[in-house]
């Protein structure tokens, strides 16, 4: 059991770090959300950081520092530093999110995870949580990858209510890296090579965390089942070649963009104790950012 976040006299700060981290649009979202509840004092930054610098990092941040968002490649570094974490980010083995607690301690949570989940939901997959759930198939989902971001994907499919979950990894040892979390979660994975990656598409829902431009010769060899959701995390560039094929198969395609703004609510109301994130606003400022680029 975690205290409450510490509390303290304004200004308040909290960056987003990984490497890189210039292209982020998290401080565009979370100001925004500053200024829409009139948190005036509290500021929002973008901080460069190697996994090996964390570390030191983190310890020089005085008490000012009131949460932290971690990307590539910090979430399983961030994990380590934590003094106490979720349930969700113990089993990932991933945190994105480092809040400040009473005790001068972090506590680290995996917002991935129910971004994931609500974006997933809002496009019809998943089982529901209303008294007829237990009554429908549990979703078939695959997952592309096996890094930070598989990880989270695997939390939301057992959040959905999957069983049995397909992952296609590049690599051998990142699929054997990922059996530990499924077994944490209760789930049953099924790994497939990378060469037969167009044989798995054949599912109510297909995420795909690879890095820009990995998945990119699928999207002529994938042959899209009606009513499959593609669930893309990268969001620069956009669309991606498979995104634009699951497109033209009249296909629901969700981007990386609108699990950025999903898991950034929840981070801010860690972060700074509002009840609800002001999301219009948040949603808002990420869409002008992005069409400005």
């Amino acid at each position: 059991m975690t205290g409450p976040a510490v509390q303290i006299s304004s200004p308040r700060r909290a960056a987003v770090l990984g490497k890189p981290i210039a292209h982020s649009l998290s401080p565009v979202i979370h100001r925004a959300g500053f200024v829409a509840a009139g948190l005036t004092d509290w500021t929002y930054e973008a901080i460069e950081c190697a996994e090996s610098e964390l570390p030191d990092l983190v310890a020089g941040f005085g008490p000012e520092w009131a949460g932290l968002s971690l990307t590539m490649p910090l979430k399983e570094a961030a994990l380590k530093l934590a003094t106490s974490a979720t349930p969700v980010a113990i089993a990932a083995g991933v945190a994105n999110t480092l809040v400040r607690q009473a005790d001068g301690g972090w506590h680290a949570d995996n917002t991935d995870v129910p971004g994931m989940v609500r974006v997933l939901r809002e496009a019809g997959v998943g089982a529901g949580t209303g008294r007829h759930a237990a009554k429908e198939a549990p979703p078939r989902i695959t997952v592309l990858g096996g890094g930070g971001t598989a990880r989270a994907a695997l939390a939301a499919a057992a959040e959905l209510r999957a069983e049995v979950v397909t992952v296609v990894t590049r690599r051998p040892a990142a699929l054997a890296d990922l059996e530990p979390v499924a077994g944490a979660l209760g789930l049953k994975m099924e790994g497939v090579a990378w060469s037969d990656a167009p044989g798995a598409f054949d599912t109510d829902a297909v995420i795909s965390t690879v890095p820009k431009g990995a998945a990119d010769q699928l999207a002529a060899e994938v042959t899209w089942r009606a009513g499959t959701v593609l669930f893309d995390a990268i969001y620069d560039p956009w669309p991606t070649p498979l995104a634009a094929s699951a497109v033209a198969a009249q296909l629901s395609v969700l981007s990386g963009l609108d699990l950025l703004l999903a898991q950034a609510l929840s981070q801010f109301e860690q972060f700074t104790g509002v009840a609800d994130a002001p999301e219009e606003a948040m949603r808002a400022a990420l869409d002008a950012a992005v069409a400005s680029r």
